[in-house]
Order: C-alpha cells, then sequence, then structure tokens
C-alpha cells in the first residue's frame, strides 16, 4: 500500500493537477516510501469535503500520509497509520473534526498560498468603490453617460492614499493587502488574535477590534472563522463604521450578519461592500445581495489563479522533506485556536 496518498486532482479545470506536479511530488518522495494519486475529481471549493469516496478511503487503509482538499472523518478512522495530514485548501473548519482532534495527527494547510490571488481581488473592490466604478457601471446599464454622478458634492468618489485601512487578520493574506495599500498612500493597522513581541505598531490584538472598525475608512475581513470571530461584524459594529466607510469580507460569511449589513447600506454609515464569501454557498436566487447597487459580489472565486500549482507543489515538496527528515512542518495548523 502508498505511504503517501494525494487526493488533491480537482474537478474544477483551473485547479486541475498538470503534469509536471506529480513529477515534482514524485521526486521528493524519498525511498522507500511509495506515492498513490487519487485520480478521482476532488473539490477544493471551500474548506474541502465532508465524506470521503470508496477509492481514497481503499488507499488511506495503510497510509502515513494523506493530502486532500479538506480531512473527512472516514480518512482518519480508516487510515489508523496516518501521522500527518494535509489539506490543500486554506479553510479548516470542516476538517477540525472531533476525529481529527482526538487522533494526535499532525495537520497543516495552504494558508499563503492563496494570498497573491486573493490579496488582488480585495484592491479591486477598494478601487471599484473609491473610483466610483459602480456609478460607471450603472450609468452604463442605463445607456447614460454619467458624468454627472462624478461631478456632484456628495459624489462618493475618493483615493485611496491617505485613507486609513483596517484589516482584521492580519495572516497571509491580510500582509499582502497592506502591502498593496500602503503602496498607494494609505496607512493600515492590523488586527490579529495576541499582538505578539516584535509586532511593528500597525499591527493590534484583538481586544482593540472595535477601535480599529470605527476608525477605519476602508475594513478589510480576512480571518478565519473561529469562535472569536464567528459573529464579528454585528449590527452594533457595523453601525459604528465610520459614514462612507466601506467593507470588503474574504474570510468567511459566518464573520457578517448579512441583514445587518444590507440594513447598514441602506440606512447606515456605509459606502459599499465586497464580497467573496457567504453565509450560504451558492447564495440562492433572488437574495437581496444580487441586485443592490452597492455591493460587488464575486462567488468564492477570489482565490482563483493559475499560479496555485506553482505554489502548492513547493509547499508540499518541501513540507515531504521536512517529514521525512523529522523537521517542523510549515503551516502546521493550531488545532485548539483553530487556523
Amino acid at each position: 500500500m502508498a505511504t503517501v496518498v494525494v487526493d488533491l486532482h480537482d474537478r474544477r479545470p483551473i485547479w486541475a493537477m498538470p503534469a509536471w506536479v506529480r513529477e515534482a511530488v514524485r521526486g521528493a518522495v524519498p525511498e522507500p516510501w511509495t506515492l498513490a494519486f487519487v485520480s478521482g475529481g476532488a473539490d477544493g471549493s471551500g474548506d474541502g469535503v465532508a465524506r470521503a469516496p470508496r477509492d481514497v478511503l481503499t488507499a488511506v487503509a495503510d497510509a502515513r500520509v494523506y493530502m486532500g482538499y479538506g480531512i473527512p472523518e472516514q480518512v482518519l478512522e480508516v487510515g489508523t497509520a496516518l501521522e500527518w495530514v494535509h489539506s490543500g485548501a486554506a479553510g479548516v473548519g470542516s476538517s477540525l473534526t472531533p476525529a481529527l482532534l482526538r487522533s494526535g495527527v499532525r495537520f497543516t494547510n495552504s494558508a499563503g498560498i492563496h494570498g497573491p490571488p486573493m490579496a488582488e481581488t480585495v484592491l479591486a473592490m477598494l478601487l471599484y468603490f473609491t473610483r466610483g466604478l459602480d456609478l460607471a457601471v450603472g450609468a452604463q446599464r442605463e445607456g447614460r453617460w454619467g458624468a454627472e454622478d462624478f461631478w456632484e458634492v456628495e459624489a462618493p468618489v475618493r483615493e485611496l492614499a491617505g485613507s486609513h485601512v483596517g484589516i482584521i487578520g492580519y495572516g497571509g493574506v491580510g500582509r499582502l493587502v497592506a502591502d498593496h495599500v500602503r503602496a498607494l498612500g494609505a496607512s493600515v493597522v492590523g488586527v490579529r488574535r495576541q499582538k505578539r513581541k516584535g509586532d511593528p505598531p500597525d499591527v493590534v490584538g484583538f481586544d482593540m477590534v472595535d477601535r480599529v472598525v470605527a476608525q477605519s475608512d476602508f475594513l478589510v475581513l480576512s480571518t478565519p472563522e473561529t469562535e472569536l470571530t464567528r459573529g464579528l461584524m454585528d449590527r452594533r459594529r457595523l453601525f459604528s463604521m465610520k459614514d462612507g466607510a466601506v467593507l470588503v469580507n474574504v474570510g468567511r460569511g459566518a464573520l457578517l450578519d448579512s441583514e445587518a449589513l444590507l440594513e447598514a447600506l441602506d440606512r447606515g454609515p456605509l459606502r459599499g461592500a465586497g464580497l467573496d464569501v457567504f453565509h450560504e454557498e451558492p447564495l440562492p436566487g433572488g437574495h437581496p445581495f444580487y441586485g443592490h447597487p452597492r455591493i460587488l459580489m464575486t462567488p468564492h472565486v477570489s482565490a482563483t489563479t493559475r499560479r496555485f500549482w506553482e505554489r502548492q507543489s513547493a509547499l508540499i515538496c518541501d513540507n515531504l522533506a521536512r517529514f521525512a527528515q523529522g523537521r517542523p512542518l510549515r503551516n502546521e495548523v493550531d488545532q485548539a485556536a483553530g487556523y
């Protein structure tokens, strides 16, 4: 039986595993280990799948390592020899099952792999609202020139330069967002669960989240869903935001109260919202988000890029070498903290 089982051949064409990745991983597996690729269409959307197909369960029966999109409980129940599991997704919520938490198996994820495209999506959403592209798109759809929309005294057109950007979730994505907006002249405050010794002054702990929300011209949510962050942006915090503020969520839908967001856009302080993640996915037809003039939606695709396998294969091959040598693994998940 295989020592390493790789179940990462995504059913979505842009994420499908290229042949060169198979060869790179094969070359990283030390002798006398064996390697098996599961050829079925895996599903890397969201945090990963909840159940594993029969061919996966057969493959992991005696394996030491399993790599898939999410870690279904059945994989751990069948793979009693597993020592390390890796998820090709960044989110780990669906993988942190009781079976994993009691197994003692090491768990890594792909945090940071998706950072560059997600950060660029955030930047695009911010510029969409700062430069009034929503006004231009609306006028175009109506078949009118629309210059007057930009000339009004209260026209919501501004620059990122000189603005204040709050980023809740200052990990791989958050730091890249900070780099992008700083390059355009914005100031940044990043929020992480706990401020660490050596952090720069513009990084604060979660105890400062209310202040950051209230002071930000633009607020970016790029934090995982945990007990601490679930329901983070409730009605109170949404209505504490600055007049004309823009909210962008590329973290998880559960961070945000959807009904309160609509209220804050229609009758509250918000200028606009850019959303890539939602409580329910796919978002049901007829949902108010679809037709709202000041919501920019993308269907949980902010991580989409043709460079995914370049980064994923480098992480996998490096960690295979580390595991074989007994060294610390990159991206090891803090199972107690939930990310």
